[in-house]
């Protein structure tokens, strides 16, 4: 039996049946870590002292016949820029090479309760500010499918760990398409919940108001039984939203009521939408061929489709940036050198530390991105910019909120083409800039999407995304449940 490619309730029917032990499992993938590590580079810190203890307290509760719930042992990859505490912390950054978390983020929390294992923290794109994760400020990580690729980003690393099986599933944040992109590339299931839905407490923020942690996974079934841990109301977080409670740790509270999904795994009637703006010129061929047939497939399962017009997408990559730029220039301006993180003193005030810290600390997209943010926010330009691009960000919203009112969901490609080359964009900002053309506008409506394995250009995978009303993560689940059945 490969244990590095089982699913949650595969590993949970293995652990109570005695079948293997959790230590035994954590053991096959901290092998797998250390035999495939070095030429993906997907981890910044691996816990396997933490992993190995952790493993043998499930152990003596399955041994004492103590209830366990569906997520105890399993191994798991957590972003680098959630909290695990006494873990380091480093948001891919030099700013924050040496320090280490004082406590566990609330997702964290969750998980450790439920008995999950930490097996180590993951690679991204500083400060989660990149779609490849070349500008991790310690090394890129690369594509299992093809090692001269990305994996995506910014949680490229979580990706990468999870398609690799060096974890069973991993944990990524997303901001304008940072778990769904690296899914798609790497041929994995991301979901990306409904803003609030996930407390962001003890994520380190980028753009605070687009923010949203989320699983990445092997298939939808196990994405929904993450999602359903670590949803919820957090009382440290007043932007998270009240979930149906977890019963005995049965993890079924998104079960579908909705008569259109059959036990036969078919849908009928659901409407789905299609907008004709997702489908642009200088998209690859392969990437929309394989995207319209997966279309058809759910068509020929009973589903309407209905092409569908979302006018403002064109102002989505602008709109998008000037948010998430202004948000990062305010949330990054703790780090000065004297709080916590790199201190570089030898100036003669503290004007000179806080400049001098700053610039070895953080890398160039970084500085990028905190100087444009700052711009559009200062005296004079805020209204031009800030205010304006708020305002669109509303319309775009609206789009979405008239679309509702005819389909159920919507489907879209994740990205217009597939992994690229290592180093293909890093010379061109706005070309990286556009690789969220499908995913950023998701984060600005505040809406759940999930990005589901569905074909392959080459040897590359591409991704469906699969669009849905706020808190309907159930619904986009239960689709993309039935689509993988009928693969």
């Amino acid at each position: 039996m490969d244990l590095n490619t089982l699913t949650i309730s595969k590993v949970h029917k293995g652990l109570l049946q005695k079948k293997f032990s959790a230590l035994e499992l954590v053991k096959a993938y901290l092998d797998r870590i250390n035999k495939d590590e070095k030429k993906i580079s997907a981890f910044l810190t691996i816990t396997k002292e933490l992993a190995i203890e952790e493993s043998k307290k499930i152990d003596d509760l399955i041994a004492k016949n103590k209830e366990i719930s569906i997520l105890a042992g399993i191994p798991l990859a957590i972003k680098d820029n959630i909290m695990v505490e006494s873990v380091r912390i480093t948001c891919a950054s030099k700013i924050l090479e040496d320090y280490k978390a004082p406590y566990d983020a609330t997702c964290i929390k969750k998980l450790k309760e439920l008995g999950a294992v930490i097996l180590g923290k993951t690679n991204l794109d500083e400060f989660a500010m990149g779609a490849s994760t070349e500008y991790s400020g310690f090394f890129p990580t690369k594509n299992p499918y093809d090692l001269g690729r990305v994996p995506g980003g910014s949680s490229g690393g979580s990706a990468a760990a999870v398609a690799a099986n060096l974890c069973l599933a991993s944990l990524g944040s997303d901001t304008g398409g940072s778990i769904r992109q690296p899914a798609s590339f790497c041929g994995v299931v991301g979901l990306k919940p409904t803003y609030g839905a996930v407390s962001r407490y003890g994520l380190v923020a980028f753009a605070s108001s687009l923010d949203q942690i989320g699983p990445i996974t092997k298939t939808v079934e196990d994405a929904k039984i993450i999602f359903e841990a670590i949803s919820g109301k957090d009382e440290m977080d007043s932007t998270s939203v009240e979930m149906p409670k977890i019963e005995n740790y049965k993890l079924s509270r998104l079960k579908v009521e909705d008569p259109r999904f059959k036990e036969s795994g078919k849908i009928e009637n659901l409407r789905i939408g299609v907008p004709r703006e997702y489908f642009v010129k200088g998209m690859d061929k392969e990437v929309e061929k394989i995207i319209k047939q997966s279309i058809k497939k759910i068509e020929a399962q009973g589903a309407k489709i209905e092409e569908i017009n979302l006018p403002h997408t064109k102002y989505v990559i602008p709109t998008y940036y000037l948010v998430a730029m202004s948000e990062a220039s305010a949330n990054l301006a703790r780090y000065d050198g004297i709080k916590y993180g790199l201190s570089k003193s030898g100036g003669k005030d503290l004007l000179s530390v806080y400049l001098k810290s700053r610039a070895e600390g953080f890398g160039n997209e970084v500085k990028r991105r905190i100087m444009l943010g700052t711009y559009v926010l200062s005296a004079g330009y805020y209204d031009a910019y800030y205010l304006k691009a708020q305002k669109v960000r509303t319309l775009i919203k609206q789009d979405f909120d008239k679309v509702f009112e005819k389909v159920d969901v919507i489907f879209s490609p994740v990205s217009p083409f597939p992994a690229f080359k290592l180093g293909e964009k890093t010379v061109d900002p706005l070309s990286m800039y556009l690789t969220d053309i499908f995913t950023a506008s998701i984060n600005l409506a505040g809406l759940p999407a999930v990005s589901i394995p569905v074909g392959w250009v080459g040897k590359l995978p591409v991704g469906l995304q699969i669009i849905g009303k706020p808190f309907e993560e159930n619904r986009i689940l239960e689709i993309g449940k039935t689509y993988e059945k009928n693969e």
